[in-house]
């Protein structure tokens, strides 16, 4: 932890580096920290303040990962969960770090590696917006931290809270043959055209921008942001003209929804104030009291794309023009790569070290620019070390210059490497323990920190995420479309690991099973990252975590028995039906006796019984409980007839039967107070209400009333035959999380949380 001298000495070094404004902003924070440390400031005030510059309260248990990791250099005494803002200064906490569309200098990735050794664990973690995270860090150290990074160009401002959040952009921009155009230029100039201004810092929630150069591969993931451009080129009075399909209203989370088409071409000369339109319109029009609703996707929902898109017009028309519109435009080059070695072929005959072929077959990308290629550093859990990260900007130094981005895939490419070179480059990394192959296959697996040190993990999403990669490393796959699939877990419902997108994607939940509780994934299938992230799957079930490697075998050997000629793992399950999928697995959500396989009621990486810790106890009739649970095993019946009737294209009834699947949890409850009720709408949710709402006692300890009010909203407006597609699989995600929600809710009324 910094002391007052320590602080004025890296002020004294730092003098010159860092803007005037940069300066007065973490003065301003570092004055924060001592005003509510002294009682003088409002909790929250100060949440959304350190939130804004990066400051995470963070889960953690006696210096430990809970994948099994030792932390490094930690000198704070660790507990059990920091509970709220109030006490964030109490224990190290997470900073998150904004790299811009993931490109980074060898003299930043070496002062994030310095940071990593004094302030964390040594570990840089890449999260899935391009951004680096540094763990256990203290809440009095970031100040110190954030002037350090400023003085190498890199800022933590707006990288959480109600802002938008990093801007990221393919890896590949700029290197690759598929673009339209490089799109490099254009994220940089919105990031900096869009940081700090007055129009983005009156949000009700966060706001998340992304590029893509073209439409058809998953690297840019423009479909499911809040505003994601596509870069595209358009004849104008017969000259080609650069510019963007924008998409609005994207979103994963709890609920997902698609991004919607705004524009079919944007130019590239209005590509600013087109996005600082929407971003007004945000800021006007989005939701402000109830947090769960409070994203741009509800605004586009409630108005429609037709209004919103008129509504952008005429906000568009009220903005005040800005000289940043247009004069980046005189520098499109801003951050483009340079070769620093003059390309060639690779050898005949060359091979380099052991695994050199099988690495060379994984992670390298050819580059349009002839006898260029970019290659992917492939991080197990999207972790790199400090002294590894040193190695590698050495050997960039050597081999490329300054050209490492960061992946949404949690990886790092290095770009321009000469074909020649890559024997001699293998070797290095090899040397660095960074050349794992695999990229971009089965057992390149996204995560998100899950309960490692997230405050609302569910269950162990790293802990899985790190048991597949080496499973799938060990035992890989021949067939190339199996190697292709891609697995995302997370560790609650909210989505960080993206798992809507991936082929097979997992969400942390949990269930009890003689009194005990155990950690569950729900099974995400149909979901598809090509086509910028252009599908969303749908959980089919609850398994047992000690079984989702069974799980993910028999999919996949399922899906490879069966499938037809060219037949991806998402065409297969929407021909053969979830419901044949689901039958095939059913018998692995069987959890043996506590006293046959108590193993299976610990999580991955965690040697000690499993639990969320103390979340509050309640009173039940106990004689009842069999028909309660009963009751919500019905519920998630009904909602899987809805995925059914979704996937028979029948959106109205599935709309229909979700909601009727939240109704029949509603009343399983209710039948904890021994009342039988008809499942009428009325009474449900009339006793739903008085019992569990105004009560607070269905409130999700980390969610609050959001999952309660997505019943409560649905019998405002209930579902009808005419419901399209995108309202019936809002409603489908809804009775999910509500079901969840129920299940949850009982659990702790037994006590047993």
């Amino acid at each position: 932890m910094s002391n007052d001298s320590q602080i004025d000495s890296w002020k004294a070094k730092l003098a010159g580096k860092i803007s005037a404004a940069m300066e007065e902003e973490i003065d301003a924070f570092d004055t924060n920290i001592t005003l509510i440390k002294a009682g003088k400031l409002e909790p929250k005030i100060f949440a959304e303040s350190r939130l804004r510059r990066g400051a995470y309260g963070q889960r953690y248990d006696n210096g430990k990962r809970h994948d099994g990791v030792a932390t490094q250099a930690l000198n704070y005494p660790c507990g059990d969960l920091v509970k709220g803002p109030e006490t964030v200064w109490d224990a190290p906490g997470m900073m998150r770090i904004k790299v811009p569309m993931g490109a980074a200098t060898n003299e930043q990735l070496e002062m994030l590696a310095d940071l990593a050794e004094e302030y964390s664990d040594s570990i840089l973690h890449v999260t899935t917006r391009q951004d680096i995270q540094l763990h256990f860090v203290h809440i009095d150290d970031t100040p110190d931290l954030q002037r350090r990074l400023a003085s190498v160009g890199i800022t933590t401002r707006e990288a959480c809270g109600n802002s938008v959040r990093n801007i990221t952009a393919c890896q590949f921009a700029g290197a690759c043959g598929e673009a339209a155009f490089d799109v490099t230029p254009y994220a940089h100039a919105a990031t900096y055209f869009l940081l700090g201004h007055k129009d983005v810092q009156d949000f009700g929630r966060k706001f998340k921008i992304a590029f893509s150069g073209c439409k058809d591969n998953p690297c840019g993931m423009a479909m499911f942001h809040d505003a994601g451009a596509i870069a595209v080129v358009k004849e104008v009075d017969g000259v080609k003209k650069r510019g963007f399909e924008l998409y609005v209203g994207g979103g994963l989370g709890a609920v997902p929804f698609q991004a919607q088409l705004l524009s079919d071409f944007v130019s590239e000369e209005e590509l600013l104030p087109q996005l600082q339109a929407v971003c007004r319109v945000f800021s006007r029009l989005g939701e402000r009291k109830n947090r769960a609703r409070a994203r741009l996707k509800f605004v586009v929902k409630k108005l429609g794309i037709e209004e919103f898109r008129k509504v952008v017009a005429e906000e568009r028309k009220t903005i005040p023009p800005e000289e940043a519109w247009s004069t980046y435009l005189g520098n499109l080059d801003v951050i483009t790569d340079k070769p620093l070695r003059k390309a060639a072929p690779l050898a005949a005959g060359a091979t380099g070290a052991e695994g050199f072929e099988i690495w060379r077959r994984d992670n390298i990308w050819r580059q349009p620019q002839e006898n260029y290629v970019t290659a992917t550093v492939r991080l197990p859990l999207g972790d790199i070390t400090a002294e590894q990260t040193r190695a590698l900007t050495d050997i960039t130094r050597k081999f490329t210059g300054d050209t490492v981005r960061l992946t949404v895939e949690q990886n790092l490419v290095v770009r321009f490497v000469s074909e020649a070179d890559l024997p001699a480059f293998y070797q290095e990394l090899v040397a660095a323990n960074l050349a794992s192959p695999g990229a971009s296959t089965i057992a390149d697996i996204v995560s998100c920190p899950g309960t490692d040190t997230c405050k609302l993990g569910i269950s162990a999403s790293r802990g899985l995420a790190g048991h597949l990669e080496r499973l799938y490393a060990e035992k890989p796959f021949t067939d190339p479309d199996t190697r292709a699939l891609r697995i995302k877990a997370s560790g609650c419902f909210n989505s960080c690991s993206q798992h809507h997108v991936a082929d097979l994607g997992f969400l942390g939940v949990s269930r009890i099973v003689d009194g005990r509780r155990i950690a569950h994934f729900q099974l995400v299938l149909g979901g598809e990252s090509n086509n910028n992230g252009g599908a969303y799957g749908l959980a089919i079930g609850a398994f047992p975590s000690k079984r989702i490697p069974e799980v993910v075998d028999r999919t996949v050997n399922y899906w490879s028995k069966n499938r037809q000629e060219g037949e991806t793992l998402n065409a297969f399950v929407t021909r053969v039906g979830r419901a044949a999928v689901k039958s095939e697995l059913d018998d692995l959500r069987e959890v043996p006796s506590y006293e046959d396989q108590p193993d299976f009621y610990t999580d991955w990486g965690d040697a000690r019984e499993y639990t969320i810790g103390d979340l509050g106890t309640g009173e039940c009739a106990g004689e009842v409980v069999t028909i309660v649970e009963f009751g919500l095993q019905d519920a998630e019946r009904r909602l899987f007839e809805a995925q059914l009737e979704l996937e028979a294209g029948k959106t109205g009834p599935a709309a229909i039967s979700a909601y009727k699947s939240m109704l029949t949890a509603a009343k399983a409850l209710i039948m904890v107070f021994n009342i039988d009720i008809k499942e009428d709408a009325d009474l449900v949710v009339a006793d739903f209400r008085r019992h569990f709402f105004d009560t607070g006692r269905f409130n999700d300890p980390f969610a609050g009333d959001k999952f309660a009010n997505y019943l409560l909203n649905r019998f405002e407006n209930p579902p009808s035959e005419a419901d399209d597609l995108p309202s019936a699989r809002e409603g489908i995600e809804e009775a999910q999380l509500f079901i969840e929600a129920a299940q949850s809710c009982y659990q702790r009324m037994q006590g047993t949380i």
